[in-house]
């Protein structure tokens, strides 16, 4: 990197642009896949699943935008795939308020 706000962090082989094809043959990813019997993944849903992760480690929407280049937050939205324990602790937490049985995010002034 040229320490450039918008350098590239990885080159293709004369400096420039890497392409998908040359990413392709580069990390022999049809192989790769192949032989681990993911056959059908596409170096995009490590994309999708990267940005998921951070999301559900915290990293807050706009960060994950400009992270991912998008230039509409909606964008970067669909990107999001909730896990299952997510969806599930969000359901419980809707149980419990219905049923009153609320409990306080510590740090974050409740008013029930």
């Amino acid at each position: 990197m040229n320490g450039a706000p918008d350098a590239r962090l990885f080159t293709g082989p004369q400096s420039g642009r890497i392409t998908t094809a040359g990413l392709r043959r580069a990390t022999h990813w049809d192989d790769v896949t192949a032989r681990l019997g993911l056959g059908h993944l596409r170096r995009h849903d490590l994309r999708h699943t990267a940005l998921t992760w951070m999301a559900d480690a915290g990293v807050p929407l706009h960060v994950l935008q400009q992270i991912a280049g998008h230039r509409s937050i909606t964008t970067t939205q669909r990107y999001l795939h909730p896990s299952i324990r997510h969806l599930t602790t969000a359901g419980q937490t809707l149980t419990d308020y219905l049923n009153g049985n609320c409990q306080p995010i510590p740090g974050i002034p409740q008013h029930w």
